[in-house]
């Protein structure tokens, strides 16, 4: 989009582009997302910015009437697999404040100076800056929703000193943390919620969403002990424990019915309600990331959509579903142990491998266990030889990792043929773009090939997964089952 364009959607408030840019007003020193409801700024009064960093670094503050620092990130860096989208999904997974800027470059295999260069040019801010903002956007999270102290925020943030919490708050929503605090809402019974009581959350998203077709895929696929999907078509709740680098969660995110069409029969997009249950609050970014993922939540389905709706075959189903999306996973371990092993089976192995909750939460008793737990679990087999390649480093399914390398090393291991791959491109590694091994798709899909697949399986015009891939293998069941 050219600036011209940009200012239309600005002046015509559409949500589609909400997260894909950002405005900002040189007279007010504000800056918002597309869909503002505030009056429109004059045209010449108004810059625009790639990422809300880059609108903080310029010294424009966030907008309190439409907190753009709220919007679903945007769907471009679900698709790009270069190093910048990469660099962008490993920031958005806590990276940088776990293990800084040289913990990034590494990951991507580029020099420090290299990453912030590309950033820069694409994004305007580097990784610091980036990662600033987000911790920014957790602070006022833990200020709005939660009781815990400011000093513990501070720090569960991301931020290495109280002081610098206190400066990027009053920086970035020009009020002390105290004032962000006491402007939240009080009328949520959530608001006021006690430390250690869960944190409430808003997981938005853009456009339409098939809340229905994800939970049903969910609740089909879930572990025993570490998943679980209770209540009526609708109104169901997923439930799940988490595995984070500083220590467990359980997370419980709430079907929402499709909301209405906006004028113009548009979708102005909505949210799903969550509530995280943090054993280390430090985790919570790495947490919302993972649930985001896991329910595909930074998707753009205008995109999706308007392609695939050009196939003829496809259209109905558009139609009939529009915003299907395609689900990811919290823990990229538990599509491949599903793939290799079954349902049943990674139920098993969960019991004998997994580590036990220190207070089990109804029929959540385990987390998902770790690759090196599972790397004797099926010595010589594919499920080891995968676990032991994970924990090695040797195959990398993070956020960050490139898919191309991902694919060609996953292949390299014994037993993992092309159907389990495509099906860890998916789910692990969230590519767009995939077709499974039979599957007649064709280059028009592109790049959502995922997605037509997705739509076809949703309608059972394709099976959900080849049948080998759903039976459990006898070595895992074995040593599981003791």
């Amino acid at each position: 989009m050219d600036e011209d364009s940009r200012y239309e959607a600005v002046r015509s408030r559409d949500g589609r582009f909400d997260g894909a840019f950002f405005f900002a007003v040189e007279t007010t020193g504000i800056y918002c997302r597309p869909s503002c409801p505030a009056v429109t700024p004059k045209r010449h009064n108004v810059r625009f910015f790639p990422t809300a960093a880059a609108a903080q670094g310029s010294g424009f503050r966030a907008c309190r009437r439409c907190r753009p620092d709220s919007v679903p990130g945007s769907a471009e860096w679900n698709v790009r697999a270069d190093a910048v989208g990469r660099a962008v999904r490993l920031i958005a997974d806590g990276v940088v404040d776990r293990e800084g800027v040289a913990g990034l470059a590494a990951r991507l295999g580029y020099s420090a100076r290299q990453v912030q260069r590309q950033l820069t040019a694409e994004l305007g801010a580097g990784p610091v800056a980036l990662a600033r903002a987000q911790r920014a956007h957790t602070a006022r999270l833990l200020l709005r929703t939660t009781d815990l102290p400011i000093t513990e925020i501070a720090f569960a943030s991301g931020f290495s000193s109280v002081r610098q919490f206190n400066d990027t708050v009053r920086e970035v929503y020009a009020a002390t943390p105290t004032e962000v605090r006491a402007a939240a809402p009080r009328s949520r019974g959530a608001r006021r919620a006690a430390p250690g009581a869960g944190i409430p959350l808003r997981l938005a998203h853009r456009g339409p969403y098939q809340a229905a077709a994800v939970f049903d895929q969910l609740a089909r696929e879930a572990v025993p002990g570490v998943e679980e999907v209770s209540g009526t078509p609708g109104d169901r709740t997923y439930r799940r424990t988490l595995r984070l680098p500083y220590g467990t969660a359980l997370a419980a995110v709430r079907e929402r019915p499709r909301g209405p069409r906006a004028a113009g029969g548009m979708h102005p997009g909505g949210w799903l309600d969550a509530q995280v249950h943090l054993t280390d609050p430090r985790d919570l970014t790495t947490a919302v990331q993972r649930l985001r993922r896991l329910f595909d939540l930074d998707a753009d389905p205008y995109a999706v959509d308007e392609r695939l709706a050009a196939d003829p075959g496809l259209a109905p189903l558009v139609a009939a579903r529009p915003g299907l999306r395609s689900p990811g996973a919290a823990d990229p371990l538990e599509p491949a142990v599903r793939a290799l092993v079954g349902t049943a089976g990674a139920a098993e192995l969960v019991l004998r491998y997994g580590k036990a909750l220190d207070a089990p939460c109804g029929s959540l008793t385990h987390v998902f266990p770790e690759p090196a737990a599972l790397a004797g679990a099926d010595p010589g087999g594919p499920l080891g030889a995968l676990a032991a390649a994970l924990a090695d480093g040797t195959v990398r399914l993070d956020p960050g990792a490139d898919r191309d390398d991902a694919a060609r090393a996953l292949l390299a291991l014994p037993g993992l043929g092309p159907a389990v791959v495509a099906t860890l491109r998916v789910r692990a590694l969230g590519d767009p773009d995939v077709a499974p091994p039979g599957v007649d798709a064709p280059d028009s899909w592109r790049p959502w090939r995922s997605y037509a697949v997705q739509h076809l399986r949703v309608a059972q015009t394709v099976p959900a997964a080849p049948r080998s891939a759903a039976r459990p293998s006898p070595a895992p069941r074995r040593r599981a089952a003791g």
